[in-house]
């Protein structure tokens, strides 16, 4: 899926309640990959990066307040940071969380 199309799904009334149905989820497989003893150093360390970006105070690009995109950046920062997080980790670990969550355990 492209990410015009994804952006227009996401936005969509269907699309907003399907991401906060899986919200849940998704927090519960990035808090398993991140715990997980078979990820590397460097996928948490992205995540923690995007993560402290998003919630301090400090921006390397300046929030401006007239133009309406006061925190685009943070939450630009932030969406590369989980998905990068993901894209870094070895997939048979991802793979096999998704699973396990899947069947409820």
């Amino acid at each position: 899926m492209k990410l015009l199309d994804k952006v227009a799904y996401y936005s969509s009334p269907v699309g907003k309640l399907r991401l906060m149905l899986n919200l849940p989820n998704l927090f519960k497989l990035y808090w398993r990959v991140f715990t997980d003893r078979r990820v590397s150093w460097l996928p948490k360390l992205v995540l923690v990066g995007g993560l402290a970006y998003f919630v301090f105070p400090l921006d390397a690009i300046p929030d401006f307040p007239l133009i309406g995109l006061n925190q685009l950046d943070d939450l630009a920062v932030l969406l590369f940071a989980t998905r990068a997080f993901i894209a870094l980790a070895p997939r048979h670990v991802v793979e096999e969380h998704v699973r396990l969550i899947d069947e409820g355990a």
